[in-house]
């Protein structure tokens, strides 16, 4: 490669980049999906022909996180930061303690869409103001990030999580043509959502909601967002029908006809399996699934419906695998529940080229403000042109010690 060519992406200072041997381009996806967002910087440049000597210093294993603090000071100087979007997700969990994904269903692309949890951005007319783009309090869990995600979960999916006026620990129960009328006319501005439901005699149930995990768009990529992440436990099943907050079943993919900027609609599959589930889907190569979707799957799947466990467990025991999750929610430092992370590559492992992301740090806009993300676990994935392959989570230590062990033999 001319030095020239070296020196142009040096001074592009990616913070994330895809293996250097694959052919990359831009692709594009529908707003609701925007954590699938965070990792595009792997689809946004042409960078096929670096060679491995190519690649800049301060990738280097031995001076990577001195230089990346250096590199992201210095962008700051060069170009504005784009603000991040307030935008949130749910882990919805069903009566069985199976999690819901969704995918657009796609008929004009060779590639498959990526599997997400149900979201999207927040608006503020639906759900309320958020502060402003300097105020650290935008990135922190309230009332509108709350019903944001609960309206999103609504119109992708057609599950309503709310309770009923009179009795508040009682799932709100409508029938499938009240849901589409109301999906419908929430969408196109209709009617507010919060309005929606009240007609309804329902209440949101946002306290239902359980923090799990803030994610910020690393600074590279121009569209960013700061998301928030919750748990939501339909309540658990006495028996094997599905739950009263939506018409999908919990054994089986689902199509759902989901309204579209257009006017138009668009199906999206919507299917309830475990966690580990759909981390051997990923790991076989059935599906995609970018690394916060998969991370956040890896940390639930040795507590939900675990593959050691029975297939069917009895009411008890499926609330006992709930507390464990609380629990595990409410450990570490900070807790899973205050926990913020912006993804940044560290360097390329040597053995297979695999991108390694740090997920401590929670981003400029946080910096100075105390909060942090995960210091002791790392996301390997290997970005390909239809997506990410080959997603892993793994203890930061081993992968350390590995490429360490790896360059003494060299």
């Amino acid at each position: 490669m001319p030095r020239a060519d070296i020196w142009r992406l040096r001074d592009q200072r990616y913070s994330i980049l895809p293996r250097c041997k694959h052919h990359t381009s831009r692709f594009s996806s529908r707003l609701p999906y925007n954590t699938a967002l965070f990792f595009r910087a792997a689809q946004s440049e042409r960078l096929s022909n670096i060679t491995v000597d190519a690649r800049p210093t301060w990738f280097q294993f031995r001076t990577t996180q001195r230089n990346m603090t250096s590199q992201t000071k210095a962008s700051k100087f060069k170009k504005p930061l784009s603000t991040p979007k307030p935008s949130a997700s749910i882990l919805l969990v069903s009566p069985t303690n199976q999690i819901l994904l969704l995918h657009r269903v796609r008929t004009s692309s060779s590639f498959p869409s990526a599997h997400v949890f149900p979201g999207g951005n927040l608006s503020s007319e639906q759900d309320g103001e958020v502060p402003g783009p300097t105020d650290p309090a935008r990135h922190e869990d309230s009332k509108v990030y709350r019903l944001g995600a609960i309206r999103e979960c609504f119109e992708e999916s057609g599950l309503l999580l709310a309770t009923k006026k009179e009795s508040p620990k009682e799932l709100l129960r409508l029938s499938d043509d009240e849901r589409e009328q109301g999906r419908h006319a929430i969408h196109e501005d209709k009617v507010s959502f919060r309005q929606w439901v009240d007609q309804k005699s329902g209440i949101p149930d946002i306290d239902g909601l359980i923090p799990f995990t803030r994610w910020i768009t690393p600074t590279n990529i121009p569209k960013r967002f700061t998301t928030q992440m919750y748990i939501y436990f339909l309540p658990v099943a006495k028996n094997e029908s599905s739950s009263a907050a939506g018409p999908l079943p919990v054994q089986s993919e689902a199509l759902i006809p989901t309204p579209t900027s257009d006017g138009g609609i668009e199906h999206t599959a919507a299917r309830f399996l475990p966690p580990s589930k759909w981390l051997s889907m990923s790991q076989a190569g059935e599906i995609i699934l970018f690394p916060p979707q998969f991370f956040l799957l890896h940390l639930l799947s040795p507590f939900l419906s675990p593959e050691d466990v029975p297939t069917v467990l009895d009411p008890e025991g499926l609330s006992r695998q709930r507390e464990v999750v609380l629990n595990f929610v409410k450990s570490g430092d900070p807790p899973w529940g205050e926990k913020c992370m912006s993804p940044i590559g560290l360097f390329w492992k040597e053995s297979d080229g695999r991108a390694v992301l740090g997920l401590d740090k929670p981003g400029p806009e946080l910096e100075g403000s105390g909060k942090r993300g995960d210091a002791e676990r790392v996301v390997l994935v290997d970005f390909r042109k239809e997506g990410p392959r080959k997603v892993e989570v793994a203890w930061k230590k081993d992968v350390f010690q590995s490429e360490r062990e790896g360059k003494e033999k060299l």
